[in-house]
């Protein structure tokens, strides 16, 4: 029996031990992301890794169109844009602010116009 509770503590030992090393690389550094760190595109914001992750899954990997229509080079004003972002068309939905902010929303504009 003592073999048993000895093993199961050694388990349970591993287990933690391994998820406290275990995680985010950047967990625990109050350093703020630099440009370069981020991969910042359009001033502070990463526009393309934005899209990538909230866009292409619909849009298209290069933008061009799948199930959503083609981003790139759209012919929308940026109202247009903002305004589809915000409120959704069809099948694509609505994002809050709290998804994409305003300076990120204008960073995808941009990026999606100047492809």
């Amino acid at each position: 029996m003592n073999l048993k509770k000895f093993l199961m503590a050694s388990g349970l030992s591993m287990v933690l031990v391994l998820g406290a090393c275990g995680g985010d690389e950047d967990a625990g550094t109050d350093e703020p992301a630099t440009e370069e760190d981020s991969g910042a595109s359009s001033g502070d914001v990463d526009a393309e890794g934005i899209a990538q992750s909230t866009c292409a899954s619909c849009h298209g990997e290069d933008f061009s169109g799948a199930v959503g229509p083609a981003l790139a080079g759209t012919s929308l004003s940026e109202d247009e844009f903002e305004e589809t972002v915000r409120n959704g068309s069809g099948q694509m939905p609505a994002y809050s602010e709290d998804q994409i902010n305003n300076e990120e929303l204008s960073a995808l504009y941009t990026f999606f116009s100047e492809q």
